[in-house]
């Protein structure tokens, strides 16, 4: 049997959890000062979410849910697979730097102790990048079929990443512009439809 739950103290329980998590860290996390703040008892808290680390895994779902939002949206306007991927690249900045609350849990947070993120959940977050390798892909053409778009898509991303998390932690030089900075990341991306580099060859295929 389902247990009762109410949406209305599930959204406030997060988004108590969501300020504790980027002001004071995952230890201090607990359950009883959430329920004290939200003013429920810890007991509700335990219907809508089985320990602290399921409420960081729903925070984490919420993020990626809405970060696949922005995406499709950015898809659906793009004409070209070329200009849908300079609007995912712009998307994906966006919805970082806009909601930087939800970017931390999703993507910075990494307690040791915290249980492992399911697998099922994982997999529904991973389509986010997929959209980059698709359009990527299609972008490329026949010449896709000579490169590792999976690594690519991933060197895209990071990309990506290192300019939303290194503006969110403001450690970048504030003489840089930061709009001129979007724009050079996305850039960046449309950089990845030129041919790779050649590698070097490893000392064992010189052998």
């Amino acid at each position: 049997m389902p247990r009762p739950t109410n949406p209305k103290l599930r959204r406030a329980i997060l988004d108590v959890a969501r300020r504790v998590l980027i002001e004071q860290g995952y230890p201090a996390l607990a359950m009883r000062p959430i329920a004290r703040e939200v003013g429920c008892t810890a007991t509700s808290i335990y219907l809508h979410f089985d320990s602290k680390d399921a409420l960081i895994h729903a925070l984490i779902d919420e993020g990626m849910e809405l970060l696949g939002r922005e995406l499709r949206a950015a898809l659906a306007a793009g004409a070209t697979p070329r200009d849908r991927l300079q609007r995912l690249a712009r998307a994906y900045l966006s919805f970082g730097l806009e909601n930087p609350e939800y970017y931390e849990i999703m993507f910075m947070l990494h307690p040791s102790r915290m249980e492992r993120y399911p697998a099922e959940n994982y997999r529904r977050a991973r389509r986010n990048l997929d959209f980059f390798h698709q359009e990527l892909a299609a972008a490329l053409g026949p010449a896709a079929a000579d490169r590792d778009l999976r690594a690519e898509a991933t060197l895209l991303w990071t990309s990506l990443h290192g300019t939303v998390s290194l503006l969110i932690a403001g450690r970048i030089d504030a003489a840089i512009d930061r709009d001129k900075l979007v724009e050079l990341a996305v850039a960046q991306v449309l950089r990845s439809l030129s041919p790779p580099p050649l590698l070097p060859e490893s000392d064992a295929a010189r052998n």
